[in-house]
């Protein structure tokens, strides 16, 4: 079941790299420290964020470092840039045969980095993204 999941979640990385400019807020990296599937770990990942009016769907997948080891993960978000301030969603994050609902906060520090965290059942994390 993981391999199928990182098919799916390279297929939706390249469905959005394909996305047209005029759509496309762009590619997009994250690095998190946080709590998944009961370990302490960090998590590295990139994405790729589309979309229109303030709203984006930002398709993503990344490895989840733990104790020694290591799992894939991908995620889907959506999410409300508010004008000026936070960027407010919900996503779902996929590791393990796992499906794990969670909320999305950011906020912007500089420009193209912004402060982020994570929330959901058995799930939390904290941490910087660079780009989109």
């Amino acid at each position: 079941m993981t391999y199928r999941f990182a098919a799916f979640a390279a297929a939706a990385l390249a469905l959005g790299v394909g996305a047209t400019a005029a759509q496309a807020e762009g590619l997009g990296i994250e690095g998190n420290y946080g709590r998944a599937n009961g370990s302490w770990g960090a998590e590295l990942g990139a994405g790729y964020s589309f979309g229109a009016a303030g709203f984006s769907l930002t398709p993503g997948a990344g490895v989840f470092l733990r104790d020694g080891g290591s799992e894939l993960y991908g995620r889907l978000e959506a999410t409300y840039q508010i004008p000026l301030s936070l960027r407010i969603g919900a996503g779902v994050r996929l590791s393990d045969e796992e499906a794990r609902p969670y909320v999305t906060a950011a906020m912007p520090i500089l420009p193209k980095v912004a402060l982020k965290g994570n929330a959901g059942p058995k799930y939390v994390a904290v941490g910087l993204t660079l780009g989109f």
